[in-house]
């Protein structure tokens, strides 16, 4: 039997929507069984820029790998990165 669902009110804000979600249960106001997966392919993740000290010889290694793989170092970097924190 499927219960009574409360309505979704209207937020003037992000913020006024965040904090309403932080302290109020989903469940209440959506069926999440009715709920269908969705795929988003151009969505691409935040990124953010840092700085990173590396020594000479460890940088001009990384280029030269990257290099024999033909990708930018920096991607490489990345891909190394996710690997070693997934592993």
């Amino acid at each position: 039997m499927s219960r009574k669902r409360k309505s979704i009110p209207t937020f003037k804000s992000e913020a006024e929507e965040q904090a309403f979600w932080e302290s109020h249960d989903s469940t209440d106001y959506v069926d999440w069984s009715q709920a269908e997966r969705v795929r988003l392919p151009n969505l691409k993740p935040s990124t953010k820029a840092i700085s990173l000290r590396l020594p000479v010889d460890l940088l001009e290694r990384i280029k030269i790998a990257a290099n024999k793989r033909d990708v930018p170092y920096q991607s490489l970097i990345k891909v190394w990165l996710a690997e070693k924190v997934d592993a």
